[in-house]
């Protein structure tokens, strides 16, 4: 063990108490945070005996490994899922997360002879406590998730350790060059690495990653789920107007939704003449209906207060009478898992975490339902499938959020607009489909794999 990993290992080590207290102050929101604390240190209530039981795959009843650490990458590794257990027939799965929502999403992927756990704190001890439990054939990293300790217990342990999907935005990249001694070698630690861009894998490589290949980014494969489509549709048919929605929206930007909202009212005496003429032309401005999906389900109760405290009436989610909205100012999203059906029910998609200098969110998956996109100047962490967008007319940047909310209401009120709009979306999401089956391909070659069924498949060396 080098200097650097040393002195993080007895940082890491040092920090527990930490941890135990975070944790137990977000399962206050969360009450998921609070379950099965004990293997976040790395121990396991499952007996030996039931984990290695064989299979019909060659892999001596080894899991293949997956960490997901939030709900992005579980649904990432949702998709990915599908094609691995076409590549290896019989494969079972060891699901690993960081959160609350990404373990309850992750809890839907399972089937007989599954296992999900939290991936444990990146001590020594807890490492070997893992590896030494669940002995995987292969661990599979989605998309940035690079853990010093873990690299090193897998290298010495012979388990080949790949990153797929991975991205590294330049303030990630700058971060791990101030920290190079304790970065170089986990990243150099990895098997195999596969990178959403270009741009991606160049940063990757100059740490030393042993990139593979540029596969593009696994979420252009989501498949939006029909029955939620479906249901967001009603909901949408329900609307006497148009629905805008302010989608993942990220603390802070809900105060800057209401200073929009506090700057299209009018004064009383100019509101009373507009009543008077509204009948007459009921295009003044925009009119149109608020959806508000906050990203975290631990700040439900805290936006609601927020937009209430500003004199807006709310209607949340999980309040609707027979499964449809009732009249509000504002519709609040306040489920996990329906987010396409909150896609199909808006005209038009403000992407939280873009506003504030957060680095954005995705937005394939606004795409994939049809759904035409409003980002701000922050979208860093989603910067090459945001550039993809915007080329495609699939979404717009605005410099702040008034902006963007008086483009996407415009929009939303032009029909015409709007109907091209939803195609050039649809349209971009196809196009760059086929990360999954070409990732699944890579890993079950990790694997020693030679799988006729996906020989049609390009290799990554004819992907760079």
């Amino acid at each position: 063990m080098n200097w650097a990993r040393a002195l993080y290992s007895a940082v890491v080590w040092g920090a527990q108490p930490l941890l135990r207290r975070k944790l137990r102050r977000r399962a206050r929101a969360e009450p998921g945070y609070a379950v099965a604390v004990h293997e976040r240190f790395g121990r396991y209530d499952q007996p030996m005996d039931s984990l290695v039981a064989h299979s019909s795959v060659d892999l001596m009843g080894r899991f293949v490994w997956i960490h997901a650490v939030s709900l992005g990458e579980t649904r990432a590794a949702d998709i990915l899922l599908r094609e691995l257990r076409n590549a290896i027939p019989g494969m079972r799965l060891l699901l690993t997360h960081g959160t609350a929502t990404g373990r309850a999403e992750g809890e839907k992927l399972l089937q007989p002879g599954d296992v999900q756990v939290w991936l444990p704190w990146d001590t020594p001890g807890a490492v070997h406590r893992f590896l030494q439990q669940f002995r995987p054939a292969v661990g599979v990293l989605m998309e940035t998730e690079v853990w010093p300790n873990l690299i090193a217990a897998c290298q010495e342990r012979r388990i080949p350790l790949v990153l797929a999907n991975a991205r590294l935005n330049e303030k990630s990249w700058r971060g791990a060059r101030r920290l190079a001694p304790l970065a170089l070698p986990a990243y150099q630690g990895l098997a195999a690495v596969w990178a959403q861009s270009a741009s991606d894998a160049r940063r990757l490589e100059d740490l030393g990653a042993p990139v593979q290949g540029v596969l593009g980014n696994l979420k252009f494969d989501v498949v939006p789920d029909a029955t939620l489509m479906e249901m967001g549709r009603g909901w949408r048919a329900a609307s006497q107007r148009p629905v805008v929605m302010l989608a993942s929206s990220r603390e802070g930007e809900e105060t800057l939704w209401l200073e929009y909202i506090r700057s299209k009212r009018l004064p009383a005496q100019e509101q009373q003449a507009q009543d008077a003429i509204k009948s007459e032309a009921s295009s003044l401005g925009p009119d149109v209906q608020w959806l508000i999906v906050p990203r975290h389900p631990h700040r439900f109760d805290e936006v609601q207060q927020l937009l209430q405290g500003a004199g807006l009436s709310v209607s949340r989610r999980s309040s609707w009478q027979q499964g449809f909205p009732a009249a509000a100012d504002v519709w609040l999203g306040d489920s996990v898992g329906e987010m396409a059906a909150y896609y199909a029910m808006a005209d038009v998609v403000l992407l939280g975490g873009s506003f504030a200098p957060l680095g954005g969110q995705n937005l394939i998956e606004a795409a994939a339902c049809g759904c035409p996109v409003m980002v701000g100047p922050h979208t860093f962490n989603f910067a090459e499938a945001t550039d993809l967008a915007l080329d495609a007319k699939a979404a717009w940047r605005a410099p702040n959020l008034h902006a963007a909310a008086e483009r996407a209401c415009t929009l939303a009120l032009k029909p015409a607009e709007l109907k091209e709009a939803r195609a050039a979306a649809h349209a971009f999401a196809k196009a760059h489909r086929g990360a999954a089956r070409a990732t699944a391909r890579q890993i079950a070659h990790v694997l020693g794999w030679t799988l006729s069924a996906l020989d049609t498949v390009p290799a990554a060396s004819e992907l760079h």
